[in-house]
């Protein structure tokens, strides 16, 4: 049975933390690969032809902002790590810093984000199937909070949580290799697991077919999620969340790449007309599904979960995104104009959620044109 209060989770996550020491502590005296501390031995994966090469880095190098201060945290849709292209497995290094920090969630309205990287989504990780990734997440020792991650590209326990449950000040670790093609979510994995989505702790996981994805124009990097907070809606000054609320389903904010307005006023998506587009779009959650549409364009491929093993659903106005799940669209911009991205639970609108495709270039009035 789950705890019911929000102290017997604290408790809860004490005795994990107590329970993955020990388990570290067993791991060294067996002699094998001590998941826990973040001493890797020699993994039981087999290696990449040319895993000998030098680890390349699977996320961008966003800078990290400085903790206790009011910061920007809203990742830019285009900070993404550039296409794998036509190359082998190699191994990849994966950086990850926890942080709790004060952030702009609208106009004269602050909040005390959880977030990997300083950022709302996490850093974009880009990788292709066969690498040997090593996982690094370090809890930033001003944390209040034990963090960890689970991401659903993993094929292990937890998706690596319980390996990297680190409290204020630790770095844990864990090796895995990369089995799957697809778009996939990852997030702290914390009790209670809400509380740390909602406070912005999520991100994504590319994993490439071999040979890569088809070329495209533009890439863009969007996720959804809610934001439950004490106050109501457009209350100015620093909010704090709503336990309360979160247990009961009833956020106060909706918001695409972590806060309102920040795919319109801050950081808008931009287009040509003519170049082709492609959405990495995921649902944070942790408990509403989004129903993801651009109003005035059909998508041309869509490709439903995530999947990459499965053919492209082709002709799409609409993508029904569950929490913890993702979604891959691609269209192209023909039409000059200013794009809306929702969810089509369209009151969510006066929630915070939408995003601009501002797509510049000349009419094509075979396509429309305004009387």
């Amino acid at each position: 049975m789950f705890p019911k209060k929000r102290k017997d989770w604290a408790l809860l996550g004490a005795v994990m933390l107590i329970g993955a020491a020990a388990f570290g502590a067993w791991t060294d005296s067996s002699g094998g690969p001590n998941i826990v501390t973040g001493a890797i031995a020699a993994p039981a994966l087999s290696q990449p032809a040319n895993y000998t090469a030098p680890p390349l880095s699977g996320t961008t190098a966003t800078p990290l902002p400085k903790a206790g201060s009011t910061v920007d945290i809203v990742r830019d849709p285009t900070d993404l790590p550039p296409p794998v292209g036509d190359r082998g497995p190699r191994r990849i290094n994966v950086t990850l810093y926890t942080e709790e920090v004060t952030g702009t969630l609208a106009d004269a309205t602050t909040y005390r984000y959880w977030t990997f990287n300083g950022k709302v989504p996490g850093p974009f990780i880009r990788m292709r199937v066969g690498d040997i990734v090593t996982v690094y997440l370090t809890n930033d020792p001003a944390s209040a909070m034990i963090h960890n991650v689970d991401m659903h590209a993993v094929l292990g326990p937890g998706g690596g949580a319980p390996a990297t449950v680190a409290a204020p000040g630790e770095t844990k670790s864990f090796t895995f290799k990369v089995s799957t093609p697809g778009l996939f979510v990852y997030h702290c994995a914390t009790m209670p697991v809400g509380e740390h989505i909602a406070n912005g702790m999520f991100g994504m996981i590319l994993v490439e077919p071999a040979g890569g994805l088809p070329r495209v124009d533009r890439e863009f990097y969007v996720m959804q999620n809610e934001i439950y907070t004490d106050k109501p809606f457009g209350t100015q000054g620093l909010l704090g969340e709503s336990y309360a609320k979160l247990m009961a389903e009833t956020p106060e904010y909706y918001v695409f790449n972590g806060a309102v307005s920040a795919l319109t006023d801050h950081r808008p998506l931009r287009s040509k007309v003519g170049e082709t587009v492609r959405i990495f779009f995921g649902d944070a959650g942790p408990n509403k599904t989004s129903s993801f549409h651009v109003i005035g364009e059909i998508f041309d491929k869509a490709y439903q979960y995530g999947s990459l093993e499965s053919p492209p659903l082709r002709g799409v106005q609409t993508m029904s995104v569950p929490p913890g799940d993702a979604a891959i669209v691609e269209f192209q911009t023909r039409v000059p104009g200013t794009y809306l991205l929702v969810d089509h639970a369209i009151v969510r609108v006066e929630r915070g959620l939408v995003g601009d495709l501002i797509v510049d270039g000349p009419r094509n009035d075979e396509l429309f044109k305004a009387d």
